[in-house]
């Protein structure tokens, strides 16, 4: 300790009572590294504008003073200067990752050929089979301005062509830039493409050649995963082989939509994704039976570390189970947790604490921080930090565990483990879903224990047989609770009332909410208690939220006004994808053919007029409905048309396509009388992603 410290020691040395709550934080400050990293990077994607090359320059210069100074401060000031630190370095990493990623996006719309090599297939959200491609080459675009990744889906008759990851495929298609948010304030697809390298998306109806059959010394584990997949699918047909295949290998083309759409609404369709769970019940289970086959040999565990040999093995399970499932952000994150715990059984540390979550959120953030905006990390985190804190809880409270019968505790440990991570994911789930699953819990209950039971040591016995032959054995042992998972789902998913549909908070509602509920639980003394009240703040503003009155699309395709019914839409079909975001993030269960009903209007019509709180907005679909134009362009009145007019006339507000391709979609509200609007272009300001600042 430093002569001129303060130590932690001594906290009622202290002058200041910050001070001394912060010295009883002594042992626990590890914790609040991933809090503080999330925090500079989540204030990276709120920034209005990229940093100039000066401003970075000189946000790593005040970090590295920062550092110094954290360094010549007392003990107990310097956690202060160390959380500046993180913050800003959190900032940091994500900028530098942000331009670590950079790669040509398109800018304009392109219509013929199209060529590349397999790295992906799934399927889109209209069940089409959806190929991403890399080493692409476009009709007339120089090598420096062609995407490094695209996406195409396919449509029409395709069963000519069995896709095969290493393919080198040719095609005439539409590609153009990621969609822009259909909103201001809305999801920004363009921001998911850059981190994913993913330059253009599109799709094409022509017939898919293959140019070249893939190249034996690339893409061998994405090839050795599709035909793992395959050979899955040919033992298990339909649904069901889809669901092992999607669970075992990350493939979810064999899936189809309606049965996903049954998962999603029985609060099911995790079970779908490679994560933590997949991870932990795969490695867990490895663990455990190598630990028990090696305690069957007394020389062995009488002499050797056995539970250190199990670690190692589950070790390389999860490896192989991450190589083989395409490596994506999901499973990395769900691997580099159970590493942690694993590497922890190997140092003779405590597996499962809150210090190894903060570990493995910290090395996650560090390596990708554009996970900490996505759902899943989030939702995994969400569960884990919720799951190690009460089961910690309950731990240190033993007297009601021995009051149960010791048959009882691993059923009461389920339906405890699923009520916690129920309640701690069921925020972000319906922020980022817009829905809210009303019989989760009880899908969860009747399915969940299958899942550690039944599918994943038939998985690992499949795995074992494979080389004899006989892995059918272990794929029918999947089989029947797969079909049960499935049935639980469509059961429970076709109950009336199965999802309630939620409104979209504003941005902020879910970080105040995560940073109460993590000070609830990692801070230490009566100040902990500080979080309720800002979690029931996050809450109460969210339920405050207000909808933009007047939404209009991207393109000026669909137009949406705010009614006591409901929104109601100017198109029954056009801008789909538009209609669709402004209903969910509405709260609406309708669709948009429910929504166009509200505004008592001919679906055919070229003319939709829509009116209501204070809004007299009309919405011209295609060049007739121009005529006349001069005559229906009223003061007050707000005109969108799809077509450009010859001459605008000055007396209404005209929006039109030239308009928004200016400023992206937009939204109208009327504030102290006056009518206010917001646009996309402002909203996601002058970014990497949004094609507005250079890389």
């Amino acid at each position: 300790m430093r002569a001129h410290g303060l130590s932690a020691a001594q906290p009622g040395q202290l002058a200041h009572p910050a001070l001394q709550a912060i010295a009883r934080q002594r042992g626990r400050l590890f914790l609040y590294v991933p809090v503080c990293l999330a925090l500079g990077i989540g204030l990276y994607f709120a920034l209005p504008r990229e940093p100039s090359p000066p401003e970075w320059a000189a946000l790593a210069a005040l970090t590295l003073a920062l550092g110094l100074l954290a360094r010549a401060l007392p003990t107990d000031l310097a956690p202060l200067a160390m959380a500046a630190v993180l913050t800003l370095g959190g900032l940091l990493i994500a900028g530098h990752r942000a331009h670590q990623v950079a790669a040509p996006v398109m800018s304009y719309r392109y219509f013929g050929a199209i060529e590349g090599r397999i790295v992906k297939i799934d399927r889109s959200a209209s069940d089409a089979m959806r190929l991403t491609l890399d080493q692409v080459v476009l009709e007339r675009t120089p090598p420096a301005r062609t995407p490094q990744h695209i996406r195409i889906s396919l449509h029409g008759a395709q069963s000519h062509f069995p896709p095969e990851p290493g393919q080198r495929v040719m095609t005439t298609g539409h590609l153009g830039p990621p969609p822009a948010p259909s909103e201001p304030g809305g999801f920004d697809f363009r921001r998911l493409a850059w981190f994913e390298r993913l330059g253009a998306v599109g799709y094409s109806r022509m017939p898919v050649l293959i140019a070249a059959p893939p190249d034996p010394s690339g893409q061998s584990l994405n090839r050795l995963r599709m035909r793992i997949s395959a050979a899955v699918q040919d033992h298990l047909p339909g649904d069901r082989g889809g669901f092992a295949a999607a669970i075992l290998t990350g493939d979810r083309s064999g899936i189809s939509q309606a049965r996903t759409e049954d998962l999603r609404r029985a609060n099911l369709a995790h079970l779908l994704a490679i994560s933590g769970l997949h991870m932990g019940l795969l490695t867990g289970f490895v663990f455990g039976l190598l630990r028990l086959l090696m305690a069957l040999v007394p020389p062995l565990a009488l002499r050797l570390p056995i539970r250190k040999f199990a670690a190692l093995g589950a070790l390389g399970a999860g490896g192989f189970y991450l190589a083989l499932s395409g490596g994506n952000v999901a499973t990395e994150r769900a691997y580099i947790m159970v590493a942690v715990m694993l590497v922890a059984v190997l140092l003779d540390r405590r597996a499962i604490s809150l210090r190894s979550v903060a570990m493995a959120a910290t090395l996650i953030l560090i390596l990708r921080p554009e996970a900490l905006v996505q759902a899943g990390f989030q939702m995994s985190f969400a569960a884990t930090i919720a799951l190690v804190a009460v089961f910690r809880f309950l731990s240190d409270e033993r007297a009601w565990r021995d009051r149960l019968p010791r048959w009882a505790w691993p059923v009461v440990s389920v339906i405890l483990c699923s009520v916690v991570a129920g309640i701690a994911t069921a925020p972000i789930a319906a922020a980022s879903f817009n829905r809210i699953a009303e019989y989760g819990l009880i899908a969860n209950l009747l399915t969940v224990p299958l899942m550690g039971l039944v599918i994943m040591p038939g998985a690992v016995l499949a795995a074992l047989l494979a080389p004899f032959g006989l892995e059918g054995l272990g794929l029918a042992l999947m089989s029947p609770a797969i079909g049960w998972i499935l049935s639980v789902a469509a059961q429970v998913g076709a109950l009336e009332g199965a999802v309630m549909p939620v409104v979209q908070p504003e941005p902020w509602v879910i970080p105040i909410l995560s940073l109460g509920a993590l000070w609830l639980i990692l801070w230490q003394g009566r100040a902990r208690l500080a979080g309720l009240p800002v979690m029931a703040l996050a809450l109460l503003l969210w339920s405050l939220t207000t909808r933009p009155a007047l939404l209009i699309a991207p393109e000026g395709e669909v137009v949406g006004l705010m009614t006591p019914e409901g929104r109601a839409l100017s198109r029954a079909r056009a801008g789909s994808f538009a209609a669709a975001s402004w209903l969910q993030a509405d709260g609406d269960a309708a669709d948009q053919a429910q929504a166009h009903a509200r505004t008592g209007a001919d679906p055919r019509a070229q003319i939709t007029h829509l009116r209501g709180g204070g809004f007299d907005v009309l919405h011209l679909s295609g060049k007739r409905a121009l005529a006349d134009l001069d005559m229906l362009c009223l003061p007050g009145r707000i005109i969108v048309t799809t077509e450009m007019p010859e001459d605008k006339p000055r007396a209404c507000t005209l929006v039109t396509p030239a308009d928004l391709r200016a400023t992206g979609a937009r939204a109208y509200d009327i504030r102290a009388g006056q009518v206010v609007m917001r646009n996309v272009a402002q909203s996601s300001g002058t970014r990497l992603w949004t094609g507005r600042a250079a890389p």
